[in-house]
């Protein structure tokens, strides 16, 4: 899976599901790198994309059972990345608080705050 992918996840794991839309601003990500992203997802049986009913320009994302199941996999990967770096827990939560407020600067956000 890449880093792509795995952020797409993430976001699933916590909302089930989404609009494209909805996904590209929550990962600063355009919809010209997720559509590849989420089709590749889709391909593996992780996510399922439908076109809203009431709005065809909308695509929902809805997160399979098997993209669910995904997640007891992928929770042992951020204590393996936090081993590779010499970070306190209290300098990591600095340096995403920065990097966020920095992102939503360059977007045009404010602080992004979560």
């Amino acid at each position: 899976m890449t880093y792509t992918q795995y952020i797409v996840m993430m976001v699933l794991w916590e909302k089930e599901s989404s609009t494209v839309k909805d996904l590209g601003e929550k990962l600063f990500l355009d919809s010209g790198t997720l559509t590849p992203v989420l089709k590749s997802l889709e391909k593996k049986g992780f996510v399922r994309r439908e076109r809203d009913r009431s709005d065809e320009r909308v695509v929902n994302v809805f997160i399979t059972d098997e993209g669910m199941n995904l997640r007891q996999k992928a929770v042992s990967v951020p204590p393996l990345i936090a081993q590779c770096i010499s970070l306190t827990a209290e300098e990591a939560m600095e340096l995403y608080r920065v990097l966020y407020k920095l992102i939503g600067e360059l977007y045009g956000r404010g602080n992004y705050q979560e």
